[in-house]
């Protein structure tokens, strides 16, 4: 039976690990998608430093404090040795760990290689870890206006192989942007798509888990790269994921992922005084706002006035209008590049003269169904 100070320790441990899972990580995608040249555990307590830093409010002296207590939980560590194991993994993060990272620079690209925290401090009889990031690290982690991913911290803490973090972490970022523009519009329809069901060739995949000289069979390439981690990603994290493998020739030349978003019980649980659910709620807001304003001035409106397919009452509903603006009007965009503009007004004359009458009660939904039945028709006839 455990003893009641082994019940309390782990009460409290399970309250830490509450109050982290509510953390997030964001991230330049300059970061994701660098070589992480280290093993799980520096990586976990960089992932763990980064959800400390408040974004609007970028630290001072790019130093954060961390609570000993919150690193313990973290890493599920309860044992008598945990102070000189954390020693251990703060001394090999500052010696062997650092990203690699590969950026666009003028005609070619520009390499960069960067410890990430280089500085660290604490005492034995204090809860504080102060630790200060590299300078250089900083402009991937703060003032982040584009380019980049934001994922849970709680997701990243039950992951135990480094490869399994890595794969999650570019996962997170092929999802963040599927969602980006299956709400604000602004991309293609397969475009999006390709977001939620992303492609790497073999070689990037070598490159980014750090395996070029490792696994030479790709069956053991599969084994601890891709069945494994995404076992863990499936089991531990918000997503589900499959992937198929591309073939060119004999040879496997890339991989498919297909990523599906778990739903949780708390989904649509959240209370009114839930800051996050607040700040959620606001951005999405103004992001319907945004989609309502250039719905508003979009030629595609007016054609479906013109057509009867739109009526200026209708034309109030905001969240039909920014339905229309995120999910019809890309397509109609791609019509166009094909069509022209009165390939457009064609087909929505066409689709005026079919319209029956229930498709009133949803017209958006109308709408899209009509032009993804048209748009293969038109692509097969381009390529004829």
């Amino acid at each position: 039976m455990s003893s009641i100070p082994e019940k309390q320790e782990n009460q409290k441990q399970v309250q830490i690990l509450n109050e982290l899972s509510k953390r997030k990580v964001v991230e330049h995608n300059s970061l994701i998608t660098s070589i992480a040249k280290m093993d799980k555990t520096p990586l976990k307590m960089f992932e763990l430093a980064v959800s400390c830093i408040n974004t609007e409010e970028p630290p001072k002296d790019n130093t954060v404090y961390l609570s000993k207590r919150d690193l313990f939980a973290f890493f599920k560590v309860s044992d008598n040795d945990k102070h000189s194991r954390f020693k251990q993994a703060v001394e090999k993060m500052q010696k062997q760990a650092f990203f690699q990272i590969k950026e666009e620079a003028g005609k070619g690209f520009k390499f960069k290689s960067i410890v990430p925290i280089p500085y660290v401090e604490w005492t034995d009889y204090h809860d504080e870890v102060k630790i200060e990031f590299h300078r250089e690290i900083m402009p991937y982690l703060i003032n982040l206006k584009k380019n980049f991913t934001q994922h849970a911290l709680s997701d990243i803490a039950e992951l135990n192989s480094k490869y399994s973090i890595i794969l999650y972490r570019w996962l997170s970022m092929q999802y963040n942007q599927y969602e980006h523009y299956s709400t604000k519009g602004g991309r293609r329809a397969e475009q999006v798509e390709s977001y939620r069901n992303p492609s790497i060739s073999i070689k990037e995949l070598r490159i980014m888990t750090d395996t070029v000289n490792d696994y030479e069979r790709f069956q053991s390439l599969e084994t601890w790269i891709l069945k494994k981690p995404i076992e863990e990603i499936n089991a531990h994290t918000h997503f589900n994921v499959t992937y198929d493998k591309i073939k060119a020739g004999r040879s496997i030349d890339s991989i498919v992922f297909h990523i599906e978003k778990k739903r949780t019980a708390d989904d649509n649980s959240y209370k009114l005084d839930d800051q996050a659910y607040i700040e959620d709620k606001k951005q999405k807001e103004e992001t319907e706002k945004d989609l309502v304003f250039e719905a508003m001035k979009s030629k595609y409106t007016q054609i479906l006035l013109e057509n009867m397919l739109l009526s200026p009452y209708e034309m109030t509903d905001t969240a039909l209008m920014a339905g229309l603006q995120a999910h019809v009007y890309p397509l109609y965009d791609e019509l166009k590049d094909l069509r022209g503009l009165n390939g457009v007004k064609d087909h929505l004359s066409y689709v005026a003269s079919k319209q029956e009458d229930y498709s009133k009660r949803n017209i958006a939904k109308y709408l899209k169904k009509a032009i993804e039945q048209y748009l293969p028709t038109v692509k097969r006839q381009d390529l004829s």
